[in-house]
């Protein structure tokens, strides 16, 4: 009779829910923060150099803290081969420098709502690139649907009058390209985990890719021309929350059909625009409450069974 194999915690149905609805509420705490920590730091709306620098330091420390807990863990940190380190970088540029770099200069430009609920457009693209590269994920009429539910959801974001409805190319533009930078780096997860542990490529990612943001914003001339202890625990939990969320996220990836995972990343534009209302006493327009609804429903139609 044969043993039965043994089946990881990151990939049973209860703990899956649990890791990824973690994850997904902790990344959207951290629009409010980031609009916080701008204002903590002194950094404003036209110092591009000290938003890339503020980037930087929270994903060098935190990957920083993944590689050290990776080490205290026993984890392997071999690569298969020396030319796999260029697609470790490669994931690094893609999973954080530009991504946040994108993200950062983004969200200062544009309401921390309205950017929560626009960079849900990240799972659609993830959803639909996964169809093209991975057998698990097949395109079925069942995710065209979602996928266009779901983006009435974001083109939802652009009605009405005001600054509320126009877009903006260093603010909504950056924003979809974070977004498409996401979805990019979600499909280079799964080759990630070919080519070393999963928990130590994040921390490398993390790491590599936050020393690259503080080179090229001190290259810019980037500073934190104010620090005060609120600034510091802003930081702090900022760094946190890249810490879990992608130390989970990327993990679940790496073991379980992509659109799985990506159905709880509907909470992230949720979360980070009723936070961003509460945090930072942002208008709450209805629209928002539309396009959270429309990116939730496209998401779930894109994963519901039949």
């Amino acid at each position: 009779m044969k043993q039965k194999q043994s089946i990881s915690i990151f990939q049973r149905p209860a703990w899956v829910v649990l890791f990824a609805l973690t994850a997904a509420i902790a990344w959207g705490w951290a629009y409010p923060l980031i609009k916080l920590g701008f204002g903590e730091f002194g950094i404003e709306q036209s110092m591009t150099g000290s938003k890339i620098l503020f980037a930087g330091i929270r994903f060098t420390f935190s990957g920083l803290i993944v590689l050290c807990i990776a080490g205290l863990t026993h984890k392997r940190f071999s690569v298969n081969k020396p030319a796999n380190w260029g697609y470790i970088l490669t994931f690094a540029l893609m999973n954080t420098t530009l991504h946040y770099a994108s993200f950062y200069i983004g969200l200062s430009h544009s309401e921390g709502a309205r950017a929560a609920i626009l960079n849900s457009l990240g799972v659609f693209l993830l959803v639909l690139m996964a169809c093209m590269f991975f057998k698990t994920d097949r395109l079925t009429p069942q995710k065209i649907m979602g996928c266009v539910v779901g983006f009435t959801g974001v083109m939802a974001l652009n009605l009405g009058n005001g600054s509320s409805g126009m877009f903006t190319l260093m603010g909504d533009g950056m924003i979809i390209f974070n977004a498409l930078c996401s979805a990019i780096a979600g499909l280079m997860t799964r080759g990630l985990s070919q080519r070393i542990d999963v928990f130590v490529g994040t921390g490398y990612s993390l790491a590599l890719g936050g020393i690259l943001l503080v080179v090229v914003g001190l290259i810019c001339n980037g500073t934190l021309p104010v620090i005060t202890l609120w600034g510091l625990i802003i930081l702090c939990l900022l760094i946190s929350i890249s810490t879990l969320g992608f130390t989970l996220y990327n993990k679940l990836l790496s073991c379980n059909p992509v659109g799985r995972v990506a159905i709880f990343n509907s909470l992230i534009p949720v979360v980070g625009a009723l936070t961003s209302c509460l945090c930072l006493n942002e208008p709450f327009y209805w629209k928002y409450v539309v396009a959270a609804l429309l990116a939730t429903a496209g998401i779930y139609i894109i994963n519901r069974n039949k």
